[in-house]
């Protein structure tokens, strides 16, 4: 549980359960330094949770809707960007218990909810990546190895099933740990219900701390790097016009993933120096507290970018979508043509990757 385990580390300790642990000095947690933190927490962290939870929902809310009710057709690209909007829902569904957490310091939902939230932040956090990484080994499969890959459009239904579920399984896994330490406890001086995750040792701490890098940066960002730099050579080798602009694609897709959760990784691999004592000043503490709420909340916001990215940016998901607006609000978009049209010529120097599938099999 990654949001509140930073608010709560800091509402916890005081200076004597830590000063010999970490070897600081009382001066190091003095109350004007943690009430600034404390104080920002309160301001920053439910303004932003909330608007990443109200923008995130409408973006894959509407994706699952299109794809629910005009994808008849069972291919693995489409059925991975429905699970990676699930996850992305998933996981925007736990930010009003954080940022209510957040704004007032006491976890009010009780033991089973503590429970309940943290597992719906760590599936859908896992599970985007995860689901990510599926759809750009799809990608790269199609297109480097089109003739000889087992990964091709016609997967069965079954075959389908079972990948999606070895994928909500990988991340069910990842999430175990922080997922049965996290509990809901009554501080002993103020009487404080707190939701944290409380490992047995710091062997497990260290490990959560390793896990986070591993899974969610190295080898994600190492897929899509290898993936899509291959993509590009077979495209930059074929003679279509339109092959910058899926190169173009591409490249935004490596970058947005490399900006957004780069420096949140950073933090977390600081954190992880930090228990094992290489940095273990008093200042340090407090500037990775409120680093870890800077570059969470940007990594947060990437799951309102995923529809964008990876359903909006393509033309015949794009054009489902005006559809069903047309459908749901007629008064608006069904008699504004020249807004759909100009919608759609603004869309058209970007082209999702399923598109990219489509031309790269038909040249």
């Amino acid at each position: 549980m990654l949001v509140v385990s930073w608010i709560s580390l800091y509402n916890n300790l005081t200076s004597e359960d830590y000063s010999d642990y970490y070897n600081l000095t009382e001066d190091d947690f003095s109350p004007h330094n943690t009430n600034n933190i404390k104080a920002f927490s309160r301001v920053f962290l439910p303004t932003i949770y909330s608007i990443v939870f109200i923008v995130g929902l409408i973006g894959n809310g509407l994706v699952l809707c299109v794809l629910v009710k005009y994808q008849k057709r069972s291919n693995i690209s489409d059925v991975c960007l429905f699970n990676l909007a699930l996850s992305d829902l998933l996981f925007l569904l736990s930010l009003p218990f954080w940022a209510h957490y957040a704004a007032i310091t006491q976890w009010v939902f009780g033991r089973f909810m503590c429970h309940a939230v943290t597992a719906l932040y760590m599936l859908g956090y896992y599970g985007s990546i995860f689901f990510m990484m599926l759809m750009t080994i799809d990608r790269y499969a199609v297109i480097v190895h089109t003739h000889t890959s087992l990964l091709s459009k016609n997967w069965s239904v079954r075959a389908i099933i079972a990948l999606i579920l070895f994928t909500w399984t990988l991340s069910l896994v990842a999430s175990l740990p922080t997922i049965i330490f996290s509990k809901a406890t009554k501080l002993n001086i103020t009487n404080q219900c707190m939701c944290i995750v409380e490992y047995p040792n710091l062997k497990w701490r260290l490990f959560f701390y390793i896990e986070l890098n591993i899974l969610s940066l190295i080898i994600p960002l190492s897929v899509m790097v290898f993936c899509y730099s291959r993509i590009i050579t077979i495209l930059m080798s074929m003679k279509s016009q339109k092959k910058h602009k899926a190169v173009r694609l591409m490249l935004v897709l490596v970058s947005v993933f490399f900006i957004f959760w780069t420096p949140y990784n950073i933090v977390i691999f600081l954190k992880f120096l930090y228990q094992l004592v290489y940095i273990n000043t008093g200042q340090w503490y407090q500037d990775l507290n409120m680093a870890i709420q800077w570059v969470e909340s940007i990594a947060f916001t990437h799951c309102c970018l995923n529809p964008i990215i990876y359903a909006f940016v393509g033309q015949r998901f794009r054009n489902l979508f005006l559809k069903i607006l047309k459908e749901w609000f007629p008064l608006c978009f069904g008699q504004c043509p020249i807004i759909e049209s100009e919608c759609s010529q603004r869309m058209t120097t970007m082209y999702s990757c399923s598109s990219v599938t489509d031309q790269s099999q038909n040249i």
